[in-house]
C-alpha cells in the first residue's frame, strides 16, 4: 500500500520576531517535508490573544519569505478558528471526559510541580464541584497509565499522565481554548502527518497523543529538534532577550542553523535557491544531534 502523503507544518506564536531558535524549528520542519516530497504549511498560533499581536504575525511571515521558505496553501490563524474548537470541545463534553473545575491559580500553586514545571493537578474537582463554587475552567480526564511514543530524534519517550501532569485544561478560565487542545484540533483538521518541532514541547506530546485518542484520530509522527538555549541554559525567546534574525543576508544564518543541528552544508554558494536545493538533498534526520538542548553562540 502507498504511504500516506507527508504533510508537515511550522506553527509559530506571534509574540515577537523570529529568532535563531525559531529558525531551527522552521528549517528542520521545512527540510523534512521537502525531502519527503511533502507539503509544508504555516499556521499562526495566536489562540492566546492576550499575548499575541498582528504586527508579530506580519513580521514572521515577511521573514520567512525573505529566507526563501515556500508554504503550501493559505496561512491559518488560530484566532479565527474558535467555532471549530468549540465543536471538538462539545464532542469531548458529550462523551463525558471533560469536567468543570473551580480551582483558582492560588489553590493550584500549593500543589507539587508536574513534569513541565506547572502545578500538578490532583483531581480535586473530578467528582464534581462542591460548596456551590462556579466553574472556572474545563479539564480533560487522563488515564492512570503510561503513554509511550517513538520520537524520530529523541528515541522512546514515556510519560504517566496522571502522575506527571494530571487532568489538564482544555478550556481556560478566561474563555480561551488551551494551546494543548487547539494545536491537536488544528493538526487533525489540516491533516498533519509529521510534526518536527523543538524539544521544549517534548513533555507536551503525551497530552496531545491522549487528545488524539479521545477524538478517535491517529497521532502523527513526532520528531523533536534540539532546543537552542543561551549560556544560562534558558530557551531563546523574547523573554530571554533573544535577538531577531537579520533577513538581509539569509544564507549565513541558514548555514548556522544546519551546523547547529549537525548537518553542515559545506558547498560554497551565496544563492538562496541553490542553498535550499543543497539543504534538501543533504537532509538526513538520522544525523541530527540527539540532544534536547544545545547552547547557541549567536
Amino acid at each position: 500500500m502507498p504511504l500516506p502523503h507527508y504533510r508537515g507544518r511550522f506553527a509559530p506564536s506571534p509574540t515577537g520576531d523570529l529568532h535563531f531558535g525559531s529558525m531551527v524549528a522552521a528549517v528542520g520542519s521545512y527540510l523534512d517535508a521537502k525531502a519527503h516530497g511533502g507539503e509544508w504549511i504555516v499556521r499562526i498560533e495566536d489562540v492566546d490573544i492576550t499575548r499575541c499581536t498582528q504586527a508579530s504575525a506580519v513580521s514572521i511571515l515577511k521573514t520567512l519569505e525573505k529566507f526563501g521558505f515556500e508554504w503550501d496553501g493559505p496561512v491559518v490563524y488560530q484566532s479565527q478558528r474558535t467555532a471549530i474548537y468549540q465543536d471538538y470541545f462539545n464532542t469531548l463534553k458529550n462523551r463525558g471526559i471533560v469536567y468543570g473545575c473551580a480551582c483558582s491559580r492560588k489553590e493550584l500553586a500549593e500543589n507539587p510541580k508536574g513534569i513541565d514545571g506547572a502545578p500538578l493537578y490532583l483531581g480535586k474537582c473530578r467528582q464534581g464541584i462542591t460548596d456551590g463554587r462556579a466553574v472556572r475552567s474545563w479539564r480533560l480526564q487522563v488515564p492512570d497509565d503510561a503513554i509511550t511514543f517513538e520520537d524520530r530524534i529523541q528515541g522512546t519517550q514515556t510519560q504517566h499522565l496522571a502522575q506527571d501532569v494530571g487532568d489538564f485544561v482544555v478550556l481556560r478560565a478566561d474563555g480561551l481554548f488551551a494551546y494543548q487542545f487547539a494545536v491537536v484540533v488544528d493538526d487533525i483538521e489540516q491533516g498533519i502527518t509529521d510534526i518536527i518541532r523543538g524539544a521544549d514541547l517534548l513533555d507536551s506530546t503525551p497530552r496531545q497523543i491522549w487528545l488524539y485518542r479521545c477524538l478517535d484520530h491517529t497521532p502523527p509522527s513526532y520528531a523533536h529538534l534540539p532546543l537552542a538555549v543561551n549560556s544560562h541554559q534558558e530557551k531563546l525567546s523574547k523573554q530571554t532577550l533573544a535577538p531577531s534574525v537579520a533577513s538581509h543576508d539569509p544564507v549565513p544564518m541558514l548555514r548556522n542553523v544546519l551546523s547547529f543541528l549537525g548537518i553542515p552544508i559545506n558547498a560554497d554558494t551565496d544563492s538562496l535557491a541553490d542553498f535550499w536545493k543543497l539543504a534538501i538533498s543533504s537532509w538526513d534526520i538520522g544525523k541530527v544531534y540527539k540532544k534536547q538542548k544545545i547552547e547557541s553562540f549567536l
